[in-house]
């Protein structure tokens, strides 16, 4: 157990720059948070139900993450200042994690009125930006990257990088600009702005119209110029 915990605070040390020890880790609210989940999850498993809520209730007083018993939570789950963090009953979250204040894992209401998978699914390695809406039962596959204030409703590719509302990719997979860790899942650097890509787009769809509008016109003069010749040398003729 000791190992276990030396090593879950290792990685956060590898995810946060600012703790000086290890020491400090211990006192961060999303570590506490985390390790109160897991005593609320077992008391929930157990169908200890009131004695777990009464956990959850205790864990969001002094850390501000509210943890749902029922959430099922991989290895290394690093939760950065936490304020405001919601994951839900039927979210599940992969090993090393990362997921900064004010997300939310949501749930929707199923059409049926049937309980059942209501939340997302994190797999490993995947990190989400300060307040990122993740809603419903999709799945963030393995290594993506949720930006800050993104809002995702459906699933996101392996390896992708999400940022908007709604969330759309950049176009680019994580692995081709990132380090092992990105900070809030966010890439700062206006080469991975949609916007921008968006502009970029539309300006070589400019740029092909402007050639095959040139080409029409080329092609309607020379046609012109065709008709035009039978009458000049008939006048000539003529003449």
């Amino acid at each position: 157990m000791f190992n276990g915990l030396v090593a879950y605070l290792d990685s956060i040390k590898a995810r946060d720059p600012a703790p000086r020890s290890r020491w400090e880790i211990l006192l961060y609210p999303g570590l506490v948070a985390v390790g109160m989940h897991r005593i609320a999850h077992w008391l929930f498993e157990a169908r200890l139900f009131f004695l777990a809520r009464f956990v959850n209730h205790l864990s969001r007083f002094l850390t501000a993450v509210d943890i749902h018993p029922g959430a099922q939570i991989g290895r290394h789950l690093f939760i950065d200042h936490g304020f405001g963090v919601v994951i839900g009953e039927t979210a599940e979250i992969g090993d090393n994690v990362s997921i900064y204040q004010g997300v939310t894992l949501g749930g929707t209401d199923p059409a049926n009125g049937i309980g059942g998978k209501r939340h997302p699914t994190l797999a490993d390695d995947v990190i989400v930006g300060s307040g990122a809406q993740i809603l419903g039962p999709v799945t963030v596959n393995a290594r993506a990257r949720v930006g800050a204030n993104a809002v995702v409703t459906k699933d996101v590719p392996e390896g992708a990088v999400m940022v908007g509302i709604p969330a759309r990719s950049t176009l680019l997979d994580a692995s081709e600009y990132a380090r092992e860790f990105v900070p809030y899942g966010t890439p700062c650097s206006e080469t991975f702005d949609p916007a921008t890509q968006k502009v970029e787009l539309l300006q070589c769809q400019l740029d092909l119209m402007q050639k095959q509008l040139k080409a029409l016109l080329d092609e309607r003069e020379a046609a012109a110029e065709d008709d035009e010749a039978p009458r000049r040398k008939g006048s000539r003729t003529g003449t």
